[in-house]
C-alpha cells in the first residue's frame, strides 16, 4: 500500500513517513501542494495525508476541487485547526478522516491503514492462478492448499503479478507500487524479492522473467 504525506513541518513529515514505512507502507513525502500535485499525477496512492495549512494554501480547497473532478483516493487531514466547524468542513468537503495535532503516531498509522483497506475494497477478494491463491482480505497466500508465509513486500509484488492475469508487469511498476520514491529503480531489490518468492512458491515455477520488461505469472 502506498501513501503520500503532504506536510510542511519537516519534523512531523519525517516522523510520520518513518512510522508509516516502519509499518510496511510505501511512502512519498512532500512539503507543499505543487509537488503533491505532481506526485498524484505520476503515481497511484491508496491514501493521502494532507496538512491543512500549507505554504501553497489550504489543502481543503485543493481536495475539494479534485473531488469535483471524480478523484476518489481516501484523504486524512492532519491539522491544528481543531474547531468543530473546521472538522465538519474537512469531512464535508472531501476528507475521509480528520486528526488534530498533537496526535499519537500509532493512531495515525492505524487510521491510514483503515483508509487504505477502504480503497482496496473494490478489487476481487481472492486472486488465483493455477494452484496459487491470494486472499486480499485475509492477506493469505496458498499454493496447492498450503499456507505460505510472505513479507508485506513479497505479498504486494505477488498481488500485482496475479492481478495482471499472465501479462508482463514492468519492473518500474512493481518497484513504484511495492516500494516508494526512496527505492532506486537500478538496484536489485526487486530481483531479491522475486528470488525469495520463487523459493517460497516452490516447483513447478510460476514467476517468469520477461527480458527487458519485467516479470509475469505463467505455468
Amino acid at each position: 500500500m502506498r501513501v503520500l504525506v503532504v506536510e510542511d513541518d519537516e519534523d512531523i513529515r519525517v516522523a510520520v513517513a518513518a512510522a508509516l514505512r516502519g509499518s510496511g507502507f510505501a511512502v512519498d513525502a512532500v512539503a507543499d501542494l505543487p509537488p503533491a500535485d505532481e506526485a498524484l499525477f505520476v503515481n497511484s496512492y491508496d491514501c493521502v495525508v494532507f496538512d491543512r495549512m500549507l505554504p501553497g494554501g489550504d489543502s481543503l480547497s485543493y481536495v475539494r476541487a479534485r473531488r469535483q473532478g471524480g478523484w476518489a483516493v481516501p484523504v486524512l487531514f492532519l491539522t491544528a485547526l481543531d474547531a468543530v466547524s473546521e472538522r465538519i468542513a474537512g469531512l464535508r468537503d472531501g476528507g475521509d478522516d480528520y486528526l488534530v495535532k498533537p496526535f499519537a503516531v500509532p493512531e495515525l498509522v492505524a487510521r491510514v491503514g483503515s483508509l487504505c483497506r477502504r480503497m482496496g475494497a473494490g478489487p476481487p477478494p481472492v486472486l488465483r492462478h493455477a494452484d496459487l491463491e491470494l486472499d486480499t482480505g485475509r492477506r493469505e497466500v496458498r499454493r496447492g492448499g498450503v499456507l505460505l508465509t510472505l513479507t508485506r513486500t513479497q505479498f504486494t509484488v505477488l498481488r500485482l503479478l496475479l492481478a495482471a492475469e499472465g501479462e508482463p508487469v514492468p519492473r518500474a511498476e512493481l518497484i513504484r507500487t511495492a516500494w516508494d520514491e526512496m527505492a532506486n529503480p537500478a538496484s536489485n531489490v526487486l530481483d531479491v524479492v522475486i528470488g525469495q518468492l520463487r523459493r517460497k512458491l516452490r516447483e513447478p515455477p510460476l514467476i517468469h522473467t520477461v527480458r527487458n520488461v519485467g516479470y509475469r505469472l505463467g505455468e
